[in-house]
This record gives structure tokens, sequence and C-alpha cells, in this order.
């Protein structure tokens, strides 16, 4: 549901008696613009307005902090916390079970609020998945969503689900998403207002160097354990840093970092020491600790390092250790800008969670590279998929299973059937080298459990061996006390004979990539270390689809096996990354096109600097029964290909597309078609070049959630093979409503040829297929020529004269 106004709350208080009956009309006075929406006993304050709309006593402070909770007692009991260390609240909002309410609108409704700089929310389910990663990845961007989720122990998730009547969902799974978004997840209340306050005071740090200062050996070395522990370096300070720390320290300084300024350090001393290692550009941040020794002072220490709290391309944290005699200091600090910890481990800890948040979001929204180009048989994979539907299973044989794959452009071995003794014979003997002999059936689906895979075979006594073998070992498992009945007749009927394939030389790494259905949000990706030691070494990570190559190789990178991968192991030159990146992102393509693919396994998928091909693959299907429209769907809108077409305009024929974030380096060269008119058409004033091709504005305009906006480009592949955008029309979404906002700009020496009525016919097109009531566009007045393609293409057009402009709109 979207929102719009000053503030969400869930209405029909009256239904929690008296009390709630007494919020509802305190609602009802206080109104103004905001929206009341639902019957949940919930509520909300507002502490810039004065609202307290909840069932707890004290309002909130004042603050830039936008608090969400499932849980009412909680928030009683932080609200009290709160008042206690003079901590303020942008909002504080209660949302219970979200009968009428979801993570999506609050989040969109907070990332608009100018009062709110951070986003901390409490979560006991997700609830609308597809809403809540649209609205967290929008909003992420700009400011921090901090969240802790409950249910990571089986009896917790069973308690929380009882509390909110909802699915907790796998945690791995949740961990996976809430990276993908850019959400920052941490374990605790102290962790969740620490981060805020981090993330509130301090800038980002680019990269993982603490430096450290302090007048302690000790303390020092507690924050170095702690920074290596969660993935943080030590900076390497440069000489020129050191010579002047030696003019400035006593002969018994560390001479490193941590910066061991000794225990007699004054306030002078610590205020120059800071200062030389923070115009260090080895660090990435700095660590100021101080302990209580007899000649401290923690006040006036304090009060000389208040200069210091805005170092704009780092942060800086303190960590004033003691107890009463250090607390004043530690109050100057905090009202300065500098947050400050009790202990220097903890310290340590808080950084690199900033830096994982930073490295995250950057990692997102790296410009990926375009993945190699292959061709994709998506109606061949269909008819597979169909033709196994109409006979009622779910199991795709080895060959289909591969054959998919191979729709898909993700090389397999080549595999062929014998359905007798003396097939499997002739087969091997046209591979000529040694075989690998699988069971063929339409039930079994693992091979090796059953006795059904027998390697390296070479001669014909050899392969009839194995063939019998293998229709052995089928027969036995009907034996096997640990199948039933229907597995006993199925084994017995269905087995079709086998799989003849070459036996592929194990000169690379095993790997396996596999995708399964998770309950909340739905297709969920694994890659890892594959082979018969899947299940012992567990060396995997998860990941939500679509990918690109940046993701993907992210998703990589959380495993052991990448390192092996990436530098070789024990001899073995490295592996071709980039290609194995291509197969993860095209293995992702395929899980989101294919529907009604349940489960999937490539194991093994060797790769070695010779070749990749997948040896071996599964594929199970939702039941044959289960409707279209009740099938799994990504959370995250995939690219949207249904929107790609080609046109034949001004002479040239193009294709107008989605774009993509790829499109970045194409963009930029766009941008530097554009005269000064142009860009003060479309953005009724002059916006220089530098700023229009930053990285952080391009990100935003290349990376869009296809729910929430979508831009096509005039796409034209010029004779060199090189691709050129000529134009840019772009539906942007009005959050939470059926209306959107068009613009369209186009290159200098390709306006007036057609591509801007083109493209906007396209959008009013798209809008109706999203189910848009209305689309609008601004228009400045000095731009005739936008003015007379809106109203060719259907749009009316009314003058606005307090804005100056043309309002463009069409009801759809």
């Amino acid at each position: 549901m979207g929102v719009k106004g000053a503030v969400i709350i869930s209405a029909g208080f009256k239904e929690c008696g008296p009390a709630g009956a007494e919020l509802e009309n305190q609602i009802l006075e206080r109104r103004g613009n905001m929206r009341i929406i639902g019957p949940n006993c919930v509520g909300v304050m507002l502490p810039h307005i004065g609202l307290n709309a909840t069932f707890a006593k004290p309002l909130a402070l004042p603050g830039n902090i936008g608090f969400i909770s499932q849980s009412g007692a909680l928030c009683t009991a932080i609200l009290d916390w709160s008042r206690s260390i003079q901590l303020g609240f942008s909002a504080f909002i209660s949302i219970g079970s979200m009968a009428d309410v979801d993570w999506g609108d609050l989040i969109d409704h907070l990332g608009d609020d100018p009062h709110t700089r951070s986003i901390l929310l409490y979560m006991e389910s997700v609830g609308a998945a597809r809403s809540f990663l649209s609205a967290a990845r929008e909003v992420a961007l700009t400011k921090p969503i901090i969240a802790i989720k409950v249910g990571r122990s089986g009896a917790a998730a069973k308690a929380a689900a009882s509390h909110t009547g909802a699915l907790t969902g796998s945690d791995d799974v949740l961990d996976a998403a809430f990276r993908r978004v850019g959400v920052l997840r941490v374990d605790t209340i102290e962790e969740l207002f620490g981060l805020a306050e981090l993330l509130g005071k301090q800038p980002r740090p680019a990269g993982p160097r603490l430096a450290i200062v302090t007048n302690g050996g000790g303390p020092g070395v507690l924050a170095t354990d702690a920074l290596i522990e969660c993935g943080g370096k030590l900076a390497e300070l440069s000489g020129k840093t050191l010579d002047k720390l030696n003019t400035l320290l006593p002969p018994h300084w560390s001479r490193g970092n941590p910066v061991d300024i000794l225990g007699d350090a004054s306030p002078e001393t610590y205020a120059k020491a800071v200062e030389i290692v923070a115009r260090d550009e080895n660090n990435d941040g700095l660590l100021v600790i101080l302990s209580p020794q007899a000649v401290t002072k923690p006040s006036e220490t304090a009060e000389r390092l208040r200069a210091f709290a805005k170092l704009k391309t780092r942060p800086i944290l303190a960590s004033w250790m003691g107890g009463v005699g250090v607390r004043p200091g530690m109050e100057i600090l905090d009202r300065a800008g500098i947050p400050t910890f009790e202990y220097p481990d903890a310290a340590a800890r808080a950084f690199c969670a900033m830096w994982r948040y930073s490295h995250n979001l950057d990692a997102l929204y790296e410009t990926p590279e375009l993945t190699a180009t292959a061709e994709i048989e998506r109606s061949h994979a269909e008819q597979i998929i169909n033709r196994t539907r109409k006979t009622q299973r779910t199991l795709l044989t080895e060959i289909e299973s591969k054959q998919l794959l191979t729709d898909y452009g993700i090389p397999t071995v080549e595999t062929k059937i014998a359905k007798t003794e003396e097939d499997a014979v002739e087969l091997a003997q046209e591979i000529g080298g040694p075989v690998v002999l699988k069971i063929y059936s339409e039930i079994i689906t693992h091979k090796s459990d059953v006795g059904g895979v027998k390697l390296n075979l070479r001669g014909a006594t050899a392969v009839r061996r194995a063939y019998r073998e293998i229709e052995r070992n089928c027969r036995a498992s009907v034996s096997d006390a640990n199948h039933g009945p229907a597995f006993h007749r199925h084994a017995l009927q269905h087995f079709l004979g086998v799989s003849v394939q070459p036996m592929i030389a194990h000169d690379g790494y095993e790997l396996i990539f596999g995708s399964s259905i998770d309950p909340q949000f739905g297709p969920v990706l694994l890659f890892g270390t594959g082979g018969y030691f899947v299940e012992v070494f567990k060396d995997r990570a998860l990941g939500l689809p679509p990918l690109n190559r940046t993701l993907a190789r992210r998703l990589m990178e959380r495993t052991q096996i990448y390192r092996a991968l990436k530098k070789g192991f024990r001899g073995r030159e490295p592996i071709d990354l980039p290609a194995v990146e291509d197969l993860l992102v095209r293995f992702s393509q395929l899980v989101i096109e294919q529907r009604r693919i349940k489960e999937i396994d490539i194991n093994p998928l060797l790769v070695s600097p010779k070749q990749i091909v997948a040896l071996d693959a599964r594929v199970v299907l939702h039941d044959p029964q289960t409707r279209e429209a009740d099938l799994p769907r990504s959370p995250i809108r995939p690219y949207p290909t249904e929107y790609v077409i080609t046109r034949k305009i001004g002479g040239v024929e193009a294709t107008i597309r989605p774009i993509r974030p790829e499109d970045e380096p194409l963009m930029v060269k766009f941008h530097k078609t554009l005269s000064d008119r142009s860009v003060h058409l479309r953005y009724f004033g002059l916006v220089s070049l530098e700023r229009r091709i930053m990285h952080e504005r391009l990100r935003r305009v290349c990376f869009i959630d296809y729910d929430r906006e979508i831009a096509l480009v005039v796409d034209l592949q010029n004779r060199d093979g090189k691709h050129q955008i000529l134009g840019v029309g772009r539906l942007i979404k009005e959050h939470g409503t059926d209306e959107a906002e068009f613009a369209v700009l186009i290159s200098d020496p390709w306006q007036g040829k057609g591509f801007g009525s083109e493209l906007l016919k396209l959008l009013v097109q798209i809008g109706r297929k999203e189910h848009l009531r209305r689309i609008t566009g601004h228009i400045s007045p000095e731009n005739t020529t936008m003015k007379t393609v809106s109203e060719q293409v259907g749009f009316s057009l009314h003058f606005d004269g307090e804005a100056d402009e043309w309002l463009a709109e069409i009801n759809l």
C-alpha cells in the first residue's frame, strides 16, 4: 500500500480497548496530511511535530533516527532507555504483525523524510519480500538501513513465527537478501543504535585500514586483535608520518601502528599525534584510545580532539576507557560528533562494520562488464520442460537436464544413452577413450547413492561389467530398508539403461551451481565447492537472482574455493574467472526465466585453465498441476526482455531496450554528445558534464529497479561493432500509486529524426502493460519540440504559471 504525507500509522486503535480509543482520537485530532491505514493495535511517534500515538508514556526526543519495530514491548523499553542517554528519533513506529502495512511502505516513507538520516529495523518477519527489497535497495544508497532480524536459532524462529503469524524463513537466505540490497544486519540492540550513531555522525570509510593512537600498549593490542578478527587491517603509516612522530614523541614510542604515545602524553601531544596520523593517506579511519593513568587528563584531551570531529574523507572514533573519571570527556566527544566507546575492541569492531557496510554498497553498484554473448534458446528450453510436464514427471533425466543447460550457453560433456549392454559397448568404442557410465532413470535423483556411477572404464569388458553392476545395484536397492515400496517399484520399472560420456581429466576444480526455493524469497542461488564432498566441506555462498558479472564475482568471493580459482593452488594455474562469472550470470537467467524449475544442481562443474564443463546436472520441476500464477518468482524483478525491440528510425536500424548497469560507460559517452541547450531543456537548468557523468549519479541512472522505473535506451551498433546510445526515455513510477512521470533526452546529432516520438510512444505502451493509470511530464516553456511530440502521442498540455512549465498528461 502506498503512502503519502507526514507519517504512516495503523489505525483501528479502538479495537484495543479504551486506551486504544484515546490514542485514535489523538491521531485524528493531529492528523494534518497524514494517511491513516489499517486495523492494528500499533502506533507511531513523530517527535518533530509532538505526536505520540502509542501506548508508551513519554514522548521520544527529537532526532534523526527512524526506528520501526514489530515488538511493542521492545519499543517501550528502548524509548525509556533512549531518554536516559538523550538519543532522539525522527520517527518511532510499532507495526505489530503488519496486517495492512509492510516494510516497503515504511522504508519508502522514511527515505523521503528530511528529518530521518538513518533507519533502524527490529524484524520478526519479512512479509512482502519484493516490496521490502525494492524499498531498501532504493533508500540504502542515501540513508543507512540497519536491521536486527530475530530467529537465527530454530527455537527463536518458532517463537517469532508464533508471535507475528508469519514465516521467518532461512537465516542464510535472509543474510543474502540483506546483502543484496545494502541493509546492514547486526545481532544486538547495542550494535543497532551504536552503528546508527556512527553512520550518522561520521563518513563511511573508503577501505579497511585503521590507524590507532593510544596511550597504552595493551588497549592498542586489544583493538588490533579485534580489527584483524573482523576483517580489517592495520594501516601502514608512511615514512613521512613516522618521521614527524619521531620528532614529536619520546624515544620509546612504538614506532609504528598502533601509535603508542605512552602513558604520560599530554592533551597537546595527543592532539598533535592525531593531527599527524589523520593527514596520512594510508589509512581509512582513525581510532583514538585513552586509558586513565596518573597524569592523564581525559576531559582536556577530549576538548583538544574536538577539532578533528569532521575529517571529511574518513571516520574518527574514540575509546575513553574507565568509569566516572572519563565520563565528562566522553560527553565532550559525543557532543562534538565523535562516537565514543568504553572498550577499544568494541570500537575496532564498529569500524569493521562501517567498512563492511561501505564496501558492500560500493560492490553492489560497481559497474559490471558485459557478459560474453551467448545464444539463449528459451523456446527449446521451455519445450523440454513442457514435454516433461505432459508425462506427469517432476524429474528431468540427465540428458534433458544437460540439454537445458546447453540452451542457456552452459557447456556440458557430450552424453549419449545406451538402453542395452551392447549399445553401451558401441558408444564407448565411438568415444575411443576411458568413459563414464551412469544410471539412466526418470526417478532416481542421486545416482551415486544407489551405486549408479562407474568411472574411468577402458575396453569392452570393463564397460559390460559396469553396465551389469549398475543394473544389479538398482535392483538391489529394492531390499534397502531406507526406501519405501513406491521407490522400489519405480527403481525396477525405471532402469532405462545408462548414459555414456567421456571420462574428463580432473585437472582443475569441482564446483557446484545450484538453486532451490525459499518460502519467503523464492529462487535462491548457490555457488561453492562441488563434487563428492559438497556436503562435507559446506563451502558455499548464497545469493538472489538475477546476477550481473559484478554480483556473480561478489558471490564467488564469499567462498574458500574462490582463492584457489583466482591464484591457483598446489601448482595449478589460476582459472579464467570472467568465464565462470559469465556462466553464473547465465545460470541465474535460467533460474529466473524457467519458473517451473523447483531445484537445479550442476555438480560437478569442472573448471580448469583448459576447459569449463558441466559433468552432471539434476533438475526437479514443480508439480505439473501448479498454475503459472502460483509459481514462485524472484523478489528482485529481472531484466524486462519483453521490452526489447528493433526499429528502423531516421534511416538506421537500432535496438530499443531497457537500460542495464553495464551501460554506464555508454551513458558517459552519451552525455558528451549533449549541448548546453539540450541539458538546459531536460534538467530546467545547466548541469555540468562532470557532475552528470559521476559514478555516484550514473549508478542511480543505470542500476534501476524495474518495478519502480523503466528506462529505455536507443542502442545503435556501428559498423565496427561498437555500441552507441542515441537517446534515453524514462518512466518513473510514483511510490505506491498507479502514476508515473516521463522524461526523454536525445543526443544532439540525432535530434529531429523521430527517436523522441518513438521513445515516448513506447513509454506509453509500457505504462499500459505496467497497469498505470496516468503518465505526466514536465516540459520547459522553451522546449517547443517536446510539446509537439507529446501532443502527437496523445498527451494534453496545461501551462502552470506558478511553476513556469507545461504539464503534459495522459490517462491510460
